[in-house]
């Protein structure tokens, strides 16, 4: 395993100083956005020439594309909306591999038509569970048709909130093409240690064998998110559960300010070289 950053933690006016950023901070690997290209992280659009210096900056970094974001309201209420997002994940899609990599990732999404983050109660109704069935089956057409993976991240927003309805969707839906992106901390909010060892120990049981790629954050006492390392999730507990499933890809981190970025690889270099000793 090895440690790995969003791109967009580094806010920059070029392509170019994005990619020194992340070099400059201690990473080889990252999840890329599109904003960092400066097209909209959902475009209508990728010219070849975007896709090719996109490619040609990564490799003189020797820098690796772990992920794509394609994330959009997969279940929001209004169809327009969801059929505008499959159109640029179509082109997403198209374009990946181009760029170095096979896997985007998504949000499940929220009955929420203001913000796909925040939880609204028809979340868990069949509705909502129907509606992403159906936003994911044509996505998965088009991901079959490139060979990319769609990797699918529970949020305790979302209609996918747990790992059990992780399990859900992969059973349902019985495509290769579709993974999960694992991020313990999106497990739980508030929790002891030891139950927080629980919640993550049961997740990887259920869905390790699918996670596409892994992400780093961490929890404060008071349930908001910081960055990985300056909370209370256990992360060699993580790590060593994590690579007792047979997983040996990217932990990417997020959810943290720039000026912690230096630190954070720091922090996750020492846990992986610890736990593969």
């Amino acid at each position: 395993m090895q440690p790995g950053i969003f791109a967009k933690t580094f806010e920059r006016p070029s392509l170019t100083e994005v990619l020194d950023a992340v070099v400059e901070n201690g990473f080889s690997h990252l999840q890329f956005n599109m904003a960092c290209a400066g097209l909209p992280s959902l475009p209508e659009d990728i010219s070849f020439e975007v896709t090719k210096q996109v490619a040609n900056e990564m490799l003189v970094r020797n820098l690796t594309m772990d992920a794509l974001s394609g994330t959009f309201n997969m279940i929001h209420p209004d169809k327009h909306i969801v059929e505008k997002g499959l159109k640029s994940l179509e082109v997403l899609i198209s374009n990946a591999k181009q760029m170095g990599t096979s896997v985007i990732t998504l949000c499940t999404g929220s009955c929420d038509a203001d913000d796909m983050w925040r939880f609204h109660p028809e979340n868990n109704s069949r509705e909502a569970w129907l509606t992403l069935c159906n936003t994911l089956e044509p996505a998965l057409i088009m991901a079959e048709s490139k060979d990319v993976i769609l990797g699918v991240e529970p949020e305790l927003a979302n209609v996918i909130n747990s790992a059990d309805k992780a399990r859900r969707i992969l059973d349902e839906m019985q495509s290769r093409h579709l993974k999960i992106v694992f991020d313990p901390a999106n497990l739980f909010e508030k929790a002891a240690s030891k139950e927080i060892e629980k919640i993550i120990a049961y997740g990887l049981e259920l869905v390790g064998k699918d996670i596409a790629i892994a992400h780093a954050k961490d929890r404060k006492l008071d349930g908001s998110f910081t960055a990985a390392g300056l909370g209370v999730l256990p992360y060699s507990f993580f790590i060593h559960h994590l690579r007792e499933t047979g997983f040996d890809g990217t932990l990417i981190t997020h959810g943290l300010k720039e000026t912690e970025a230096k630190q954070c690889a720091i922090f996750l270099k020492k846990q992986l070289t610890y736990v593969n000793q």
